[in-house]
């Protein structure tokens, strides 16, 4: 029966995700009402904390890019990715990996990216090797955010409930994931250098380049953001940005200043990622001159509102389902982690494929983590592979790429699964896990 349950899980996560979005934590909503009341399995506990820093979060971005501060941060991204174009292949996903890092969320990548492929195009460099691996290195830094909804999924009471990590801070995991990850895209830029024929010698391209309408397009094709205008305080608002980040990680590094009276436990990180969020997001707003009612209305603001309310819905249904079933199965799962641990990556790696978020996928499966005993390293050295909804290719910013690339070289193959996004996201994971695994081994 559990093992049937768990299919209907499944069944419910692959028809939300055929609908995206709000879609899969809508239709979430249907799989928990059938758990509770036809399956009688009392109701697990809604991710509201994630949802906070998330809301949180995003709330503060949305006040940078309505201030121009997000376009002012590509600018410069641009700059430094004209200036050196032929290593456009490392520089575009280290820039798209930096900005996710700062903003804390990866969906800021979609006017970054037809800059890359422009600059690949102009310089007879194949578009998918930088914009493949720019589109996997958006996601894959979120686990080395300080700001990011999965780091502070880490920081939560059920890691800090396993033997060894009770006093894990935001900087005890950074000293894992940020080395783990770099490392990561570093690999899978290495692979995307040599992937794929020139464009002067790929067939396929050269026989689109006799349509002389496509042919002007790809020589008539110019995106920029360097002769945009910006409002008075965009420069200001990324000053602001920076400080409240920067204010995370000083009392992250300093726990006394989070520790509100004598004999207090230190408040948790995440609710200091709320406060400072919610603060300096004002502070930006007021110092900037930005009009309230322009903060809902950009990228980041409607995609992070839109994954609230899918974590919404997977993390509450999901969670429903492990609390009932764990008793049952733990004895079955854990004497393989026990004496394989390693092997929790791959469950990590399958939730993460069907929810589509690193965040809620982490919020599904570390109570199942503190539940089978797992040892601290590997809890927080398999971080990144929460990262593996490249697997199938129907996320917003893979989808995009492939609409951003002019040139047609980064696809979703004939066979589905032979995307261009499969072996940088797969190279990108395992170097991130395997280096995450040994840093934290020896550091915690």
């Amino acid at each position: 029966m559990l093992i049937a349950e768990f299919i209907f899980m499944l069944l419910i996560l692959y028809a939300g995700s055929r609908y995206g979005g709000i879609g899969l934590g809508l239709v979430s909503g249907i799989g928990l009402a059938v758990e509770v009341f036809v399956l009688r399995m009392p109701p697990g506990t809604p991710p509201v904390d994630v949802m906070l820093i998330i809301i949180a979060v995003v709330g503060c971005a949305s006040v940078l890019e309505a201030a121009g501060g997000l376009k002012f941060m590509l600018q410069i991204a641009e700059k430094i990715l004209r200036r050196h174009p032929r290593g456009i292949t490392f520089l575009g996903p280290l820039v798209t990996y930096t900005l996710s890092l700062m903003l804390g969320t990866g969906h800021a990548v979609y006017t970054i990216m037809p800059i890359i492929g422009d600059i690949a195009l102009k310089n007879r460099i194949r578009p998918e090797r930088p914009m493949a691996a720019s589109s996997v290195a958006s996601q894959i830094a979120l686990t080395a955010s300080p700001i990011s909804a999965v780091t502070a999924c880490y920081l939560g009471r059920d890691v800090l409930s396993i033997p060894g990590l009770e006093n894990l801070s935001l900087m005890n995991i950074m000293i894992v994931t940020l080395p783990a990850t770099l490392l990561g895209v570093l690999a899978m830029s290495v692979y995307s250098t040599f992937r794929g024929k020139e464009l002067d010698d790929d067939p396929e391209f050269q026989e689109r380049m006799k349509n002389p309408d496509f042919r002007a397009m790809i020589n008539a094709t110019s995106q920029t953001t360097l002769n945009e205008q910006l409002p008075f305080g965009a420069r200001l608002s990324v000053v602001m940005f920076l400080i409240s980040i920067v204010t995370i990680l000083i009392i992250a590094a300093f726990p006394a200043v989070r520790t509100i009276g004598e004999g207090a436990k230190p408040i948790s990180m995440g609710v200091i990622i709320q406060m400072i969020m919610l603060a300096f997001g004002a502070v930006v707003m007021i110092v900037s001159k930005t009009p309230a009612s322009a903060v809902p209305k950009g990228v980041v603001f409607k995609s992070g509102m839109t994954a609230c309310v899918a974590i919404f819905g997977i993390a509450w249904m999901s969670n429903t389902y492990f609390n009932y079933a764990m008793p049952s199965f733990e004895n079955a799962v854990k004497g393989m982690v026990t004496q394989y641990p390693w092997t929790f990556a791959f469950a990590l790696f399958a939730v993460s494929v069907v929810v589509n978020s690193q965040a809620a996928t982490a919020k599904i499966m570390l109570p199942v983590a503190v539940a089978l005993g797992l040892p601290p390293h590997t809890v927080i050295g398999l971080m990144p592979a929460t990262y593996a909804y490249f697997f199938i290719p129907n996320y917003p910013s893979d989808i995009a790429t492939v609409n951003f690339d002019m040139s047609g070289t980064t696809r979703i193959g004939k066979w589905y699964f032979n995307h261009s996004f499969m072996i940088p996201g797969l190279i990108g994971t395992f170097v991130a896990c395997f280096v995450g695994l040994v840093i934290a081994r020896l550091t915690l």
